[in-house]
Parts: C-alpha cells; sequence; structure tokens
C-alpha cells in the first residue's frame, strides 16, 4: 500500500498541475483588457498597414467567453520565401515554415496552447468555383482568447511571424469551438499516468 502511494500521488499531483496549466474555462476578457491588449498590439505594428488586422482581432476578442477554442488554418505557400531586406535565409517557404513552427513552440506551451493537428492537402474533392488552393491546414488549440493575443503578443514582439508572412502567400484562419471531438487531451495525458503508475507499481513488486 506504501508503494502503492508512494507512486499514484506524485502522478496524481503531476496530473492535477497540468490540468491547472491546461485550463479551457476561466473568465471572459474585460473590456479593459481588451482595449490594454489593442494598445500594446497597436504599438508593436505602428507604421504597418495592419488596421484590418487589428480590427479582425478587436472582433474576435470582443466575442470572449473564456473557454478553450480551436483556430483553423487554411495556409499556401508562396512559390518563393518572401523576406523584408536584411533577412539571408533563403528563398525556401517551406524552410522559412519550419522556422515559424519551431519559433513559436515556446510561446504556444508557455500560455497552454497545443497544437493538435497538421495535415497536407492531398487533392480536391467539393469545391465551389474559384476556390482557393491550399497547401497544409493546421489547427491550434487555444487555453482561451486571452491566452491567444498573449500568444500573439510574445510572438510579434520576438519578430517570430516574420518567417510565418515570408512563407504563406494567401492564408484564412478562423476560430470554432468542437461539437464532436476525438481529440481528448485530458483523457489521453490521465490515460498516460494510469499507464506510468501501472508500470511503476510492477516494477516495484
Amino acid at each position: 500500500m506504501n508503494t502503492l502511494l508512494a507512486i499514484s500521488l506524485p502522478l496524481l499531483a503531476l496530473y492535477v498541475l497540468f490540468l491547472i496549466w491546461y485550463g479551457g474555462k476561466g473568465k471572459p476578457l474585460t473590456a479593459a483588457e481588451i482595449e490594454g491588449y489593442m494598445h500594446q498590439l497597436q504599438a508593436q505594428v505602428e507604421g504597418q498597414d495592419m488596421q484590418t488586422a487589428l480590427d479582425e482581432i478587436r472582433d474576435l476578442l470582443s466575442r470572449d467567453d473564456g473557454h478553450e477554442f480551436v483556430m483553423q488554418n487554411l495556409a499556401r505557400y508562396r512559390a518563393k520565401a518572401l523576406y523584408p531586406p536584411g533577412y539571408d535565409l533563403g528563398d525556401d517557404p517551406r524552410a522559412a515554415d519550419q522556422r515559424y513552427a519551431k519559433a513559436i513552440l515556446w510561446p504556444l506551451l508557455k500560455n497552454g496552447n497545443v497544437l493538435v493537428f497538421v495535415g497536407r492537402c492531398s487533392g480536391t474533392f467539393i469545391e465551389p468555383e474559384g476556390a482557393d488552393a491550399w497547401h497544409y491546414v493546421a489547427m491550434v488549440r487555444y487555453r482561451s482568447r486571452r491566452d491567444f493575443v498573449r500568444f500573439a503578443l510574445e510572438s510579434s514582439k520576438a519578430n517570430i511571424f516574420v518567417h510565418k508572412w515570408a512563407a504563406i502567400e494567401k492564408t484564412h484562419v478562423f476560430p470554432v469551438k468542437p461539437i464532436i471531438s476525438l481529440i481528448m487531451v485530458r483523457g489521453t495525458v490521465a490515460a498516460l499516468f494510469l499507464l506510468i503508475g501501472a508500470t511503476l507499481v510492477l516494477i516495484a513488486r
């Protein structure tokens, strides 16, 4: 029994810490918070033609319910990467996108956000005339819109997005709320801890 407690209690504590970090059910952004975040964003993009993007971010934040959501990303690569003057990183758009993916990993995780799916487009099926052609689809789970804007601010300050826009010719990004989903992160982590615990108990016998 002592062995069981010695193994299960630390694992239970780790799982509780994971649930706290992963979150997903918080308080909606206040009007004051939204204004504060928008002020920070405007200061970071000062001098750039980003008003449309800022308006879209404000609308996104104004619809916050404090809960987790998934951001759907459809992307099409440029024929050649297009970096601003002063960057000597080559013209491979996929290499530029890989730099972006590596650079955002810590800012995402730091704010409780995780990449849940990436898929390469492998053909067409039902599409309207004039539909955009996409190269890949990515889905990122955000703990909340508060955490989304924190991630955006941190990444913008570190100039991470320069790699994304060097790589991407066109993109369509929009938030979605899962109705039915088999991506069960909490359950998967719980099952992993149970497996670790059971393995350690067997080893200890």
